[in-house]
């Protein structure tokens, strides 16, 4: 697919273009640009966090590059729901062009205004909305509908314009038994399908699950199952905006007479959101300092932590490697991670889960126990929606590549055309006109990653620098040479890191140096770089046929 797509042509009037510009590829940095007639909408602007062959950086952003050059068309940004995948990549967006509108739920506006608090950015203009409401923006109008995820106050948003009608589902499954008793909008969903509706853009992460995803409600017997034989200390890990799954361990904890303290810095601040806005129900007398915890015995506490994924630096992981400043995890104590794995991170929860087991603490995951749903619609929630909406094309959202084509799959299997289901991912120009969506072009769309304070200058040289330097390790060479006689000075001193634990292992290859260093010298080579680059060509090839590594090289000659 994409060596047969070009540069996307001139965009026609009354045409309406859609640049995915993260989401579809990854689980993660969901982001879509909306353009007509020189007018755009986004949808959603979340974060992508980094995998193991990525080392050093904190988060990955969407595609902002793309719509850099084009920030004063933008009249909102659009945000489906509060998780980190979603809004993690607002502040980003809005110190690139800071008055731009941002428009979402209640509990979604809420995480991002303490996010924009922590970057220092003030003054911006959320607008809050919610399910039912409609309103026009520019050439753009827009209508919210509610749907059921693992996080309340989620919505779809139906776009429509003179170019067609769309409807975008964010993140939603069709939990009939939600533990708020906020359904999704299914009567809303007939009625946009009656209605005619051009492009559905649906969430396709459990795509390739069949039936239905399972209750939220269908956990509380296993959850209580662990409350039970849990004799001392427990520990319930996942995610710090999942207030569903929260507000569960939080009623056990009151029916088996615990005390809940919080730990972690996103999980103290989300639930405190969640409480003020009336999300989260929290018994007087439930709530304990974590400072407090001293206070009572192991059996009497609840510790609700972050860390569900593996993250080195959360809560979890610093127990598990005894590095908490406050909380310890040994033997008969009990950890719940209540969440599934994100596609990426299973190596980093694997390690967790080993070093809490070392510490003979016993773990409850999804593996061993029903401790927890997914928060995405199954195939045959997928396949509900599809014949309910009858839609004349179909764009998957939401997924790695896998997950992309396996709801295409489903929508064709519905009656919608092959031609008309597309599969596409981050960069790819899709124009919809006339009733038919096509694939026109693509845009390059890669990662712009954050390490620190730095944002966009790590490359994939500069990873790939970081991943030799870890697996291989690294060696300097440094010597000193007179030019005009032809003569070593000093060296060449060889040091190695992460190679070697003896710098005497070089004794075979100084002496190859120092020939050849001073044959070049005598053949006339006066470029401190050449030697420079013979250096580097005899440690290399030594290094690769007496030890079979590849470290990174850094040789130094000075003349004097």
């Amino acid at each position: 697919m994409r060596e047969t797509l070009k540069t996307p042509p001139k965009l026609s009037r009354d045409t309406l273009r859609i640049i995915p510009l993260g989401g579809l590829g990854d689980v993660g940095r969901n982001m879509t640009s909306f353009e007509l007639n020189g007018q755009r909408l986004l949808v959603d602007c979340g974060v992508l966090f980094p995998s193991d062959d990525q080392p050093g950086v904190d988060l990955i952003l969407p595609g902002l590059h793309l719509v850099e050059d084009h920030l004063q068309s933008v009249l909102a940004l659009v945000l489906t729901h509060g998780h980190e995948d979603h809004i993690g990549a607002v502040p980003y967006l809005l110190r690139r062009r800071p008055d731009i509108p941002v428009y979402g739920s209640k509990l979604t506006l809420a995480f991002v205004r303490e996010k924009l608090r922590e970057h220092r950015l003030r003054h911006v203009e959320l607008r809050e909305v919610a399910e039912g409401d409609r309103l026009d923006i520019g050439g753009f109008n827009l209508e919210f509908l509610a749907v059921n995820h693992s996080i309340p106050d989620a919505l779809a948003v139906v776009i429509r314009s003179v170019a067609g009608s769309v409807l975008h589902t964010g993140d939603f499954k069709m939990d009939q038994l939600p533990l708020d008793g906020r359904l999704t909008d299914l009567r809303g969903f007939a009625r946009v399908g009656a209605e005619g509706l051009d492009l559905f853009m649906p969430d396709s992460t459990n795509a390739e699950t069949p039936g239905f995803t399972t209750h939220e409600r269908d956990l509380e017997p296993a959850i209580e199952r662990v409350f039970a034989t849990a004799k001392q200390k427990l520990i319930v890990a996942c995610f710090a905006s999942h207030v569903h799954r929260v507000q569960q361990v939080m009623d056990a904890a009151v029916r088996h007479r615990r005390k809940v303290v919080y730990v972690g810095r996103s999980m103290v601040r989300n639930m405190t959101v969640a409480r003020e806005l009336g999300f989260l129900k929290v018994p007087e007398n439930t709530l304990i300092d974590l400072k407090q915890i001293d206070d009572y015995r192991d059996d009497e506490v609840l510790i609700i932590s972050t860390g569900s994924q593996g993250e080195p630096l959360s809560a979890l992981s610093r127990i598990s490697n005894h590095e908490h400043p406050i909380v310890r995890a040994g033997k008969g104590d009990v950890v719940l991670l209540a969440s599934s794995l994100i596609p990426g991170n299973e190596n980093s929860v694997y390690r967790v889960i080993n070093g809490l087991a070392r510490n003979g603490v016993s773990v409850v995951h999804k593996g061993n126990a029903l401790v927890h749903v997914s928060g995405h619609a199954s195939a045959g929630e997928l396949l509900y929606c599809y014949n309910l909406l009858k839609p004349r094309n179909v764009l998957p959202v939401h997924g790695e590549i896998r997950h992309l084509i396996a709801n295409a799959d489903l929508a064709v299997q519905t009656g919608v055309p092959r031609d008309r289901a597309l599969v596409a991912e981050d960069g790819a120009v899709i124009d919809l006109a006339k009733g038919k969506a096509r694939l026109v072009g693509r845009l390059e769309c890669g990662y712009i990653f954050v390490d620190g304070s730095t944002v966009g200058d790590i490359g994939d040289a500069e990873l790939t620098d970081r991943k030799i330097l870890g697996e291989e390790g690294f060696i300097s060479v440094v010597v000193v040479v007179n030019l005009h006689a032809g003569t070593l000075v000093s060296g060449p001193d060889i040091h190695a890191r992460g190679f070697a634990e003896d710098d005497s292992v070089f004794a075979d290859v100084r002496g190859q140096l120092i020939d050849a260093l001073h044959k070049a010298m005598a053949d006339g080579v006066e470029d401190t770089f050449q030697l420079q680059q013979l250096v580097r060509r005899i440690i290399g090839r030594w290094v690769n046929t007496q030890h079979r590594r590849r470290p990174m090289i850094l040789p130094v000659v000075v003349a004097t």
